[in-house]
């Protein structure tokens, strides 16, 4: 079945940086796109990131554009998000989702705080 795996959360300094991975298992990875979205305590969840299939073309929300950097390996089924110039408004829970075939699937999440 679809998997779904976060990793690399945790605590950081405001203008600190963390690399989270996506690890994906269950369907042809490097066919879809996957998304990054995030969830703040009270707040909706919310579109932070996009990769196509290929890598060839990514899109970012304004909050982070210049900031935030996607990027995937296709070889190992996993998708990254590098986050640079870490704010404490960028504190959330990160998911990663892929559709595929008309269904959509969630990753567990991984926190992120950012706290001095």
């Amino acid at each position: 079945q679809v998997q779904l795996v976060e990793s690399g959360g945790g605590l950081v300094q405001p203008g600190g940086s963390l690399r989270l991975s996506c690890a994906a298992s269950g369907f042809t990875f490097s066919s879809y796109p996957i998304d990054w979205y995030r969830q703040a305590p009270g707040k909706e969840r919310e579109l932070v990131a996009a990769i196509s299939s290929t890598g060839g073309s990514t899109g970012y929300a304004d909050s982070v554009k210049g900031r935030f950097t996607v990027s995937r390996d296709n070889a190992k089924n996993t998708v990254y998000l590098q986050m640079n110039t870490l704010k404490p408004e960028d504190a959330a829970v990160y998911y990663c989702r892929a559709s595929t075939n008309g269904a959509i699937y969630w990753g567990q999440g991984t926190q992120v705080t950012v706290s001095s």
